[in-house]
């Protein structure tokens, strides 16, 4: 069964959040909220947590997933930028944005799209997401938590308990968005929107 963690949206308690981090550590699988929607998480280096993830998704392996980064200098050691899109990044973080870009080799293989080596990055602006990746230390290998045959992504966390209670490790209760991210490719010559979502696209066009 899931733990369920009540932290204080303003004011996350450490306690809390280093329990939290434990049990991601320990190749836990966790559902939190962010600033778009609710997404599942597990530690960067955890292969099973990446299976769990797909296995609750049920994702092929061509699925982008993100790497949910607490500022732009971590950010930067996970992909690599040119000046241009250095621009383009920095102006819209921390916001509703993924972005997909060349992965640098400090990310593991087994995340990175099969054929164009890329991987998702994203700052949120999320006090909770914020306060549990600083005590992670570390990005959260991230994934929105849409399930197969849902249009919406969940955004409650007792139903999301009642629903993946044996699924997952944990669940943080919290308040968040009702869309997930826009995905932006950065990748390529020009900017290709992915997915229109909470971000304003027209930034990219």
């Amino acid at each position: 069964m899931a733990r369920y963690f009540d932290v204080h949206p303003d004011n996350p308690q450490a306690r809390l959040l280093q329990q939290i981090v434990t049990i991601l550590r320990a190749d836990g699988l966790v559902a939190y909220p962010t600033d778009s929607c609710y997404a599942l998480g597990c530690q960067l280096g955890s292969r099973p947590g990446l299976e769990r993830i797909r296995e609750v998704r049920r994702l092929d392996d061509r699925h982008h997933f993100t790497l949910m980064c607490r500022d732009f200098a971590q950010l930067g050691q996970f992909v690599q930028i040119s000046n241009a899109v250095f621009r383009l990044v920095k102006g819209a973080t921390p916001g509703s944005y993924t972005f997909i870009l060349p992965a640098s080799p400090e990310v593991p293989r087994r995340l990175l799209h099969p054929k164009k080596r890329t991987v998702g990055v994203r700052i949120p602006q999320h006090t909770v997401t914020q306060a549990l990746l600083a005590e992670l230390g570390e990005p959260l290998l991230s994934s929105t938590l849409l399930l197969p045959g849902q249009d919406e992504p969940m955004t409650q966390g007792w139903e999301i308990k009642e629903l993946l209670d044996h699924q997952l490790d944990a669940v943080i209760d919290g308040e968040c968005g009702t869309e997930p991210t826009t995905v932006v490719d950065l990748s390529g010559d020009e900017p290709e929107i992915l997915r229109v979502g909470a971000g304003d696209p027209d930034r990219f066009a």
